[in-house]
């Protein structure tokens, strides 16, 4: 027959060592027996040639199982008429070594229509790395060494929504293929700029003085579910539901608890049935931070007691002051040999 089946498998090709796989070979017509071909890897009797009904449970998989699988069918009463073979699916048993890191050479918020480009690295060497998404096929890309290690820069784009998701890298060898790494940390990749921007405003004024709270206030006239508030040189982001105001606009109020450092702020709108796909960024609000009068009254007291030193300055040491009032000082001064401690003291008045 010119008529072939599908093979798929689920949740995903690349099984961890002790876990199970199902494999579904799917057809027009459910009145097919299939049969299970293993073309490459390790000769494994438990699964070549075996007969099945759509779906097959393989494992708990040991290296034995990588390898390039297709199936074919037969009907019962017909059993020398055999379809066609499917295509060709590679099953790879990971977790045989150490796993790569994967990083984004740009922001993971990505606008509609530009490209990114994702590097995975290891201090394993290996010869290939695989780039995955649940939303992507994968890619494979050979790998150059570099300061004793390995990676590849998976150059991707012009990206549409369907590249938004999470990304992972595994490592492999050219002797091994059906062998790969551990998985590297995901990376959640946002594309930006399908929907209209909101609107960033502080509540309550926009100078904060250092160790006080403000509230940023994020608002759009669309629907959106939720809002996304960051920080310029911040990885990390606050989600917040949408509510609607009173005026029929759709808002969140994000509280800032403590602040203690300047920054940009940008808030972004998105839906829950699409979380990794994004309305454009706000226009920036940039809050100052100033110092209080009585965090610069102690300040001006310790520096005055740093410079009451010894005369005779016979070396020079660079001390930092870390966590005084939630603020960081550094100052040159010299101390004499005799009065350096051979070992750091636990007691931190000695410090201060």
């Amino acid at each position: 027959s010119h008529k072939k089946p599908s093979l798929s498998a689920w949740p995903s090709h690349v099984v961890p060592p002790g876990q199970s796989v199902e494999l579904r070979c799917d057809f027009y017509s459910e009145s097919y027996i299939f049969m299970l071909h293993k073309e490459h890897g390790d000769p494994n009797h438990q699964v070549h040639e075996r007969m099945f009904q759509r779906r097959l449970v393989l494992g708990p998989v040991t290296t034995a199982y990588g390898g390039t699988y297709r199936c074919y069918g037969f009907k019962s009463q017909y059993p020398n008429e055999l379809t066609a073979h499917s295509n060709p699916l590679k099953i790879i048993i990971s977790g045989i070594y150490r796993k790569p890191f994967l990083l984004v050479l740009q922001a993971p918020r990505v606008k509609l229509g530009e490209k990114m480009t994702l590097q995975c690295h290891s201090e394993i060497m290996f010869d290939t790395f695989a780039l995955m998404s649940h939303s992507m096929d994968s890619y494979e890309l050979s790998t150059e060494s570099h300061f004793g290690g390995s990676r590849a820069n998976f150059s991707i784009g012009p990206v549409t929504p369907e590249h938004a998701g999470n990304y992972t890298c595994y490592g492999s060898s050219h002797h091994t293929p059906y062998e790969w790494s551990e998985s590297s940390d995901p990376v959640d990749i946002k594309i930006t700029g399908l929907y209209k921007k909101p609107s960033l405003s502080a509540l309550m004024g926009s100078v904060v003085m250092s160790g006080e709270s403000t509230t940023l206030s994020c608002n759009s006239d669309q629907q959106f579910e939720m809002f996304h508030l960051f920080r310029e040189g911040v990885p990390q982001r606050h989600g917040l539901p949408a509510v609607q105001s009173h005026k029929g606009s759709f808002k969140a109020d994000f509280l800032l608890d403590h602040v203690i450092k300047k920054g940009t702020y940008r808030c972004y709108g998105s839906f829950r049935n699409s979380s990794h796909v994004w309305s454009s960024p706000s226009d920036p609000l940039y809050i100052p931070v100033t110092a209080n009068l009585d965090q610069e009254s102690e300040v001006r007291t310790i520096l005055t007691i740093l410079n009451r030193q010894d005369s005779e300055r016979q070396e020079v040491q660079e001390v930092e002051y870390l966590e005084f009032e939630q603020m960081v000082f550094k100052q040159q001064l010299t101390t004499p040999i005799s009065q350096i401690p051979k070992e750091f003291s636990t007691d931190p008045n000695v410090y201060m």
